[in-house]
């Protein structure tokens, strides 16, 4: 199992999130902590100027941007709309 680690914006970006989409958040960091490649997350490579940094889906809209730190750790960096997050 990874170990997840928190960017210190992360949280203060997740605060646009519905109470319903931050629980749904919390349930997907789980699944991502087990499979960072479930199909159920969408998790995308990004390419530059975001090269090394992924995405996983919350909703159809909302991204969580994320990294891995090394093998065992990821980082979740921020949570945005999926128009603001590839910026």
């Amino acid at each position: 199992m990874l170990e997840v680690v928190f960017h210190a914006r992360f949280f203060k970006s997740a605060t646009v999130l519905s109470q319903k989409q931050r629980r749904k958040l919390f349930e997907l960091i789980e699944r991502l902590r087990r499979d960072s490649y479930d199909p159920l997350l969408h998790t995308k490579h990004l390419t530059e100027p975001l090269l090394g940094y992924l995405s996983f889906r919350i909703t159809r809209d909302w991204r969580v941007l994320f990294r891995f730190v090394d093998k065992r750790t990821i980082q979740l960096i921020r949570v945005a709309h999926r128009s603001d997050v590839y910026r």
